[in-house]
């Protein structure tokens, strides 16, 4: 089955709907621009209950080295998502403060756009291929903008990784098959509104990427 990641989780009945439905990974967003963020205390409280079930994952946009001392100590983190401009040498930089494994979240519209991941595999855990956002946004994901999925079919990498993007219920199956994804990840796909989980999606989500 390909494992699944429900990201932006803010809420105690949309995080259990996601650990109930086998979510591989969940994650808390340490991005105060995002309708998402969490502070690091209140991520803490609420992923506490997902210790055990599924990998806690921090998503960091260029974050600086206190805001990521202050996940580390107060979340504990089994991942930190990097969704910014980050360096290789930044993350390693990451990896030494706070003792997590890497996701690097990496831009794509074109095939030139993979020429990164060959640079990332020696410093990432897992890579993550998501859709650029559109023109003008000011978000660097979670925005419902998916990109070409054929762009993957027949790639290979060392590294797991993810597609990210526009995935809903409606769409994952045929994402996976088209990209062949060992790995998918969403956030406004189940939504009801902006930065609002509906745990009837995340179920439904985790259904349709099982059953691909």
């Amino acid at each position: 089955m390909t494992s699944v990641k429900i990201c932006g989780l803010t809420t105690p009945d949309a995080l259990d709907a996601a650990l109930a439905g086998g979510a591989a990974f969940v994650g808390a967003v340490a991005f105060p621009k995002s309708p998402r963020h969490l502070d690091p205390l209140h991520a803490a409280t609420l992923f506490d209950r997902a210790r055990g079930k599924a990998k806690v994952v921090a998503v960091t946009v260029d974050a600086d080295d206190a805001l990521l001392t202050e996940i580390a100590l107060i979340l504990k983190p089994d991942l930190i998502q990097l969704h910014g401009s980050e360096t290789p040498a930044r993350a390693e930089r990451v990896r030494t403060l706070t003792g997590a494994g890497i996701i690097k979240a990496l831009p794509v519209r074109a095939h030139e756009d993979f020429a990164e991941a060959e640079a990332w595999e020696p410093f990432a855990e897992h890579l993550m291929f998501d859709a650029k956002p559109p023109e003008g946004s000011n978000l660097p994901g979670g925005v419902g903008a998916r990109f070409d999925w054929t762009l993957l079919a027949d790639r290979a990498f060392r590294r797991p990784w993810f597609v990210a993007g526009g995935l809903t219920p409606d769409n994952v199956a045929d994402a996976i098959r088209i990209s062949g994804a060992p790995m998918v990840d969403v956030s406004s796909g189940v939504e009801s509104a902006p930065g609002v989980k509906d745990p009837g999606l995340i179920t439904a989500f985790l259904d349709a990427a099982r059953s691909a």
